[in-house]
C-alpha cells in the first residue's frame, strides 16, 4: 500500500444544454463543494481548461483557482492543465505567482500544450506553433518565478526587461506538464517539476523515467494522476444509471474533439456500461476501489491521485454522498 498518498478532486464546471443549470449555481455549488471536500480529508483540487464549448467548460481556469484559494486553508489547488500555449507566459507566470500568494503556498501550475485547432485559431493563433510557443513559454515561466530579468528573443516571443514582482510564496513553485503523447513527457522530464496523466499512463511514465535518467534528473521523478472516473459506491448499480448517460456525454465529446485532432484516445461507445467494461467509468464498492487504485499506483508511480469529480450537468451536491464515502473507507488506506 502507498503510504502518503494525496487525494484531489479534478473539475471542468461544464453545463451541458440537455441538462443547463444557471451557471451562478454551479460555479457556486462547486466552490462549496471544494471547502468542504477540504474539511473531509481531501488533499488537492485540480482544474481543466478548453475554450468556445457549447457547453462552457471552464475556460478561465485561474480566476476559479483564486476563488477557491479565497475559500479554503489547507488543499492544495493545481490545473491539470491549463493550456499555456493560449496564454501569454509573462501573464501566466505573474497570475500563477498572485494565486500562490493569495493561497498561501498552495498553488500547482500544471500545464499541456492542447490539441483543438479552434481555440488557438479562435486566439488569433496557429495550432502548429503549439510546441513552439510551450517550450519558449516554460523557459520564461521558470525565469520570471526565480526572480529574474527576462530578456528573451525567441521564436515566437520577443521580451524585454520584465522582471516578476511580487514572487510566489514557494520557491520553487511546482510547475507540472501534463498529456498523453511522447513529447509530453519528455518535456515534463525536461523543464518541469512532474507529469500529470490520467488513465493509462504507465507508458508515458515510463518515457518519462527513461527521459529523466537521461538527463541524469532521475531523483526529481514526481507523477500525478489516476483513473478517469473513481466512484465509490455501495450500490454500483444504482449509481450507473445516475451518472452514466452523463458520463457517456463526456465520453462522446472527449472523442469527438480528439478525434478532430486525429489523436483519438477512447473506443467508441454507445452505452455506460461499455465505458465500465472499459475501465474509463469506475463505480465500485470500499474495498475494491483500494485494491483498484493501489494497482494503479503500483503501475505508475503516482504520488498525487485525482479523478473527475462532477460528470457533466449533475448537480455537484449529488456526487458528495460518494465523495463522504470515500473519504472515509479509501483515503485512510494509503494514510
Amino acid at each position: 500500500m502507498a503510504n502518503g498518498l494525496k487525494f484531489g478532486l479534478w473539475y471542468s464546471l461544464r453545463n451541458p444544454v440537455r441538462w443547463s443549470q444557471p451557471y451562478p449555481e454551479i460555479y457556486a455549488e462547486t466552490l462549496a463543494q471544494i471547502a468542504w471536500a477540504e474539511a473531509i480529508g481531501y488533499d488537492d483540487v485540480w482544474l481543466t481548461e478548453h475554450h468556445f464549448c457549447e457547453d462552457g467548460h471552464a475556460p478561465s481556469i485561474l480566476p476559479i483557482a483564486a476563488a477557491v484559494a479565497a475559500r479554503t486553508h489547507r488543499i492544495r489547488i493545481g490545473t491539470s492543465v491549463l493550456l499555456l500555449p493560449l496564454h501569454h507566459a509573462v501573464r501566466v507566470a505573474e497570475d500563477a505567482a498572485t494565486i500562490d500568494i493569495l493561497s498561501n503556498g498552495r498553488f500547482d501550475l500544471g500545464v499541456g500544450v492542447g490539441y483543438r485547432p479552434q481555440e488557438f485559431s479562435g486566439l488569433g493563433l496557429r495550432s502548429q506553433h503549439r510546441a513552439g510557443l510551450m517550450d519558449e513559454g516554460l523557459e520564461i515561466v521558470r525565469a520570471l518565478w526565480r526572480g529574474e530579468t527576462v530578456k528573451y528573443s525567441g521564436k515566437h516571443y520577443q521580451i524585454e526587461h520584465a522582471k516578476l514582482s511580487p514572487l510566489p510564496v514557494q520557491n520553487p513553485m511546482p510547475l507540472w506538464v501534463g498529456g498523453f503523447a511522447p513529447a509530453s513527457a519528455k518535456r515534463a522530464a525536461r523543464i518541469g517539476d512532474g507529469y500529470l496523466g490520467t488513465g493509462d499512463i504507465a507508458p508515458m511514465v515510463k518515457i518519462y523515467r527513461e527521459e529523466l535518467a537521461g538527463l541524469g534528473r532521475s531523483h526529481l521523478a514526481r507523477v500525478a494522476g489516476g483513473h478517469f472516473w473513481m466512484i465509490v459506491s455501495n450500490n454500483p448499480t444504482r449509481t450507473l444509471a445516475q451518472v452514466g448517460p452523463h458520463v457517456l456525454y463526456q465520453i462522446e465529446m472527449y472523442n469527438k474533439w480528439l478525434g478532430d485532432a486525429g489523436q483519438a484516445l477512447f473506443p467508441v461507445v454507445s452505452d455506460p456500461s461499455q465505458l465500465v467494461e472499459l475501465g474509463i467509468l469506475n463505480i465500485m464498492p470500499p474495498a475494491q476501489a483500494v485494491d483498484a487504485i493501489a494497482s494503479y499506483v503500483e503501475a505508475t508511480g503516482i504520488e498525487r491521485y485525482y479523478t473527475w469529480t462532477v460528470p457533466p450537468g449533475m448537480p455537484a451536491g449529488h456526487m458528495n454522498e460518494y465523495l463522504q464515502l470515500f473519504a472515509e473507507e479509501v483515503i485512510p488506506k494509503f494514510k
